[in-house]
């Protein structure tokens, strides 16, 4: 896979490296570091869209496409740091949090000729636990070849000395390190709080270990070209996660690394140098499952090049020596656990196996019947695991379901989901607006007011430009008052025919009160 290669990964390249982990604790209390913070709560989300999301104790940290945020109440409000302390309104590529330590990556598209390029913003971080904040550009390199000395080996080094395509989409902690997963800025590391950064050797493409006692001669570079370095798919790194302190695991385009005395020497694991070996080399995600004494890791391997190769998850249960597969053709993004329950969140759903990967169940219809919101897209980038609440992350928005003895997992939802507020019933808007029904459905967007009297009877109609009824969207549908309400249209017509490209107007009637009317252009 050359570099150039990326742009073809543009979807999996902006979902970043999500791995949710959620709670929800109906009594939680503001962790007292937080207790002076003087940033308005919010009482959604500032996004559909969560990147990266983890938690500590009762508080769940959101890395979103509108910068960092946290709640700490199972979403019944939220902080939202975008335009606050150091952090501006650029999304949130990756996050780590170690004890006091909360680190957090900025990701962004810029545009490069006629493509759009992700792009690495800088690293936030918090000594602290979120206190105060201090900022750092992204970390590149002065000049165009480096040498590092490896042992008694002195390997030619790319310098990368532009932010674009120099993003880091993961982070790991350890004692006295921060790991950094930057894509086209290769594994880097660093012991000073991020002052300074070190390029971390990993194996190239034709070696599958390296150590410093080895006599080597390779080129430590994610692309070739007119340096004269050669291009190794081993270099371009995706995911990094740590075990303990000494053990680091590293997912690049070329496979997963492993190194056991701290980041110094590496065994690579790849499609084609084990019997039993990873689904591809492609690796966008790892986690690790801790449970009654056994270890093992979890992985998200994508197709890279080898025609073989296919996308799925890969497991191991001795240390990454051998390799299990499975959801084989599956486009997995995060996996998350819950004792021996394991969830892959993937293009198709959220799937759950309560037999490691053996067998599969997938979550279905996401459908919240409180508030009658409705994920359309199957899409699931992110999962997490706090007791018995498993939390679903995808395009449309978040929502979790319980999976316990007593509720089943994915029998009922609860739907997040940011959207303007209207406020009176005098109001509505459609959204996104315009748009092709051959990618996604239009919101209709409205509200029953600010007072809650009861129940009221809506009913939508859609009509094209000559004022012909086109769809009755619902009719005589019962809405709780004091509450917003979205409603899908798909794009079709009564005959459940597309409609053609045009501007369509849509009527809201709420009992006998005068009808609302919203504009929506279709563009296919």
């Amino acid at each position: 896979m050359s570099l150039n290669d990326y742009t073809s990964l543009k979807k999996l390249l902006t979902i970043f490296s999500i791995f949710f982990s959620f709670t929800f604790t109906a009594n939680s209390q503001l962790p007292k570091t937080y207790r002076f913070n003087s940033i308005p709560l919010s009482s959604l989300p500032p996004t559909n869209s969560a990147n990266d999301i983890l938690v500590q104790q009762d508080t769940v940290w959101f890395g979103t496409e509108k910068g960092l945020s946290f709640t700490f109440n199972g979403g019944t409000t939220w902080t939202n740091f975008s335009g606050t302390a150091t952090f501006d309104n650029n999304g949130i590529s990756a996050i780590a949090i170690k004890n006091n330590n909360i680190w957090a990556a900025i990701g962004y598209t810029t545009k490069l000729g006629d493509e759009d390029v992700q792009t690495g913003g800088g690293l936030h971080y918090s000594t602290d636990h979120g206190v105060t904040w201090s900022f750092i550009p992204q970390p590149v390199d002065k000049g165009t070849v480096d040498t590092l000395i490896y042992g008694n080996n002195k390997i030619l080094a790319l310098d990368v000395t532009v932010p674009q395509q120099n993003i880091t989409f993961d982070i790991a902690l350890t004692k006295n390190t921060v790991w950094i997963a930057s894509w086209a800025g290769m594994l880097r590391k660093s012991i000073d709080t991020g002052k300074t950064w070190q390029r971390v050797i990993l194996p190239p493409d034709n070696l599958d270990q390296i150590s410093p006692t080895d006599s080597l001669s390779f080129d430590l570079s994610p692309a070739s070209g007119r340096l004269g370095l050669t291009e190794n798919d081993n270099h371009k790194v995706f995911s990094v996660y740590a075990s303990y302190d000494t053990i680091i695991w590293v997912g690049t385009a070329g496979g997963i690394n492993k190194s056991t005395d701290g980041g110094i020497s590496w065994h690579k694991f790849s499609h084609q140098n084990q019997a039993h070996s990873i689904s591809g080399n492609f690796v966008v995600a790892l986690k690790e499952q801790r449970w009654n004494n056994r270890r093992i890791m979890w992985a998200a391997t994508v197709n890279a090049n080898d025609p073989d190769e296919t996308k799925g998850v890969s497991y191991s249960i001795d240390g990454g020596e051998t390799w299990k597969t499975t959801l084989l053709g599956e486009w997995a993004h995060n996996i998350a656990f819950k004792d021996s329950l394991v969830y892959i969140a993937t293009d198709n759903g959220l799937f759950r196996s309560s037999d490691f990967g053996e067998s599969w169940i997938r979550s279905g219809s996401i459908y919240d019947t409180t508030n009658r919101q409705r994920f359309v897209s199957t899409e699931c980038y992110g999962v997490g695991v706090k007791d018995d609440t498993v939390w679903y992350g995808g395009s449309e928005g978040s929502a979790y379901t319980i999976d316990s003895p007593t509720q089943s997992f994915g029998s009922s939802w609860h739907i997040f989901r940011t959207a303007e507020q209207v406020e009176n019933n005098k109001k509505t808007y459609s959204f996104p607006n315009p748009f092709s029904p051959n990618n996604e459905p239009v919101r209709l967007h409205y509200s029953l007011g600010t007072t809650n009297s009861g129940f009221k009877n809506i009913t939508i109609r859609i009509f094209d430009y000559a004022m012909q009824p086109v769809r009755t969207l619902i009719q005589n549908a019962s809405r709780l008052s004091g509450k917003e309400y979205d409603e899908i249209w798909d794009g079709k017509n009564d005959n459940r025919s597309l409609v053609a490209n045009g501007v369509y107007f849509y009527r809201v009637e709420m009992n006998d009160q005068a009808p609302i009317w919203g504009k929506i252009l279709v563009l296919k």
